[in-house]
């Protein structure tokens, strides 16, 4: 083909979040005279990482939330949108809770190739989540293609069997490696960010995430609150925002621990916090595929992860795993056993550069968007 093709990312909107950085991170390296992105996002804007996309030359629209009780209203818009908007080649669906509502749609408009993106691999707890997996119950048979970032993803959506059948493309949330692994600039960087918040000679405990149900904050400040107990020197550095924000507040206050505990908010330059970092601690109770810590690795950052957490993010010597099962005292234990590992293999040389595992192991974004252009261009009929 020698035109370009237009791809269409259904997001639920352009803030700072893990899908987003990740599409935007494609978004910059693509070869815009093979492939050009557009976004459709479900929310009232403007959104953190809106102009850039623009800027780039992706067009944004909008449409409303997907909300359950407005399905009527919700089917009017996205037929409204497809029908004005007939350039566009190929839909790739990341909401995959409505993606079986709007991909048929798209594809019954005109749209070439329809694609649905598994980016979870569990759902919100109660009626939510129930919904959700109700709506994506035959999403398989309801789009062209069936991606996901991780096996967990694509069996949490699609079923085992589907999988196990090769029928799911995997495609991993890859980062710009080079921004994030250690050089003088990041290290001297993470300095600053110690030297900030006074964390100078603090073993410092960090997380890097929305205050979510899925992230599972309260368990991370109980295996904090146990480290504490055997690090008087440690502190928590938590980065990002969301809706359990204040429930964490009150909860560091009522363990007593709220001066050892840092809530930095939202950070757009997420990379100068992980090199001011000793220990990243990751216990979710579900996820895709974290960015998190595919950043985390290649800062050389060690990290203790939930065994709910996809083994397919875990491919250098900096993850271990450990069971939500356990208790808070198992994982402070293992966790400070980690971080002194770890230390002494960058004191000795002895640990393997992650940014060299990560590019072999796909989570590249240079060398990722050259593989995804191939793939759209294969789809093409």
């Amino acid at each position: 083909m020698n035109r370009v093709i237009t791809v269409l990312q259904v997001l639920g909107g352009l803030e700072v979040g893990g899908a987003e950085s990740r599409v935007m991170d494609i978004t910059r390296n693509l070869n815009q005279s093979k492939v050009r992105y557009a976004f459709l996002v479900h929310d009232k804007g403007p959104d953190y990482y809106e102009k850039e996309a623009e800027e780039l030359g992706c067009a944004v629209y909008r449409v409303p939330r997907f909300c359950f009780f407005n399905y009527f209203a919700y089917v009017r818009a996205m037929k409204k949108f497809f029908a004005e908007q007939t350039d566009i080649d190929i839909v790739q669906g990341h909401i995959t809770s409505s993606a079986a509502i709007y991909l048929p749609i798209a594809k019954k408009s005109g749209v070439k190739v329809t694609i649905a993106h598994a980016r979870s691999a569990g759902v919100d707890p109660g009626m939510k989540g129930f919904l959700t997996r109700l709506l994506r119950r035959h999403l398989g048979k309801k789009c062209d293609q069936m991606w996901a970032c991780s096996t967990e993803a694509a069996i949490a959506v699609y079923g085992r069997k589907t999988f196990e059948q090769k029928q799911v493309t995997i495609i991993h949330n890859a980062i710009n490696v080079d921004q994030f692994k250690s050089t003088a600039l990041n290290c001297s960087a993470g300095e600053e960010i110690r030297r900030k918040y006074g964390l100078e000679n603090r073993f410092v405990v960090g997380h890097v995430g929305r205050f979510h149900y899925a992230k599972n904050h309260e368990f991370l400040i109980g295996v904090f609150a146990q480290i504490l107990q055997q690090k008087e020197n440690a502190v928590l550095l938590l980065v990002g925002e969301g809706s359990r924000m204040n429930e964490m507040k009150e909860l560091t206050k009522e363990l007593g621990i709220e001066q050892q505990v840092i809530f930095a908010g939202r950070q757009t330059k997420p990379s100068d916090y992980y090199h001011a970092m000793d220990l990243l601690v990751f216990p979710s109770r579900y996820e895709g595929l974290p960015g998190t810590i595919v950043e985390a690795q290649a800062a050389g950052l060690p990290c203790l992860v939930s065994d709910r957490v996809t083994k397919d993010v875990g491919v250098t010597e900096l993850v271990e795993y450990e069971s939500l099962d356990s208790s808070a005292k198992v994982w402070a234990e293992k966790g400070i056993a980690l971080a002194l590992k770890t230390a002494r293999k960058k004191a000795t040389g002895d640990l393997i550069a992650p940014e060299l595992i990560l590019r072999k192991e796909d989570f590249d974004v240079t060398m990722q968007v050259k593989r995804l252009e191939q793939l759209y261009q294969s789809l093409m009929p």
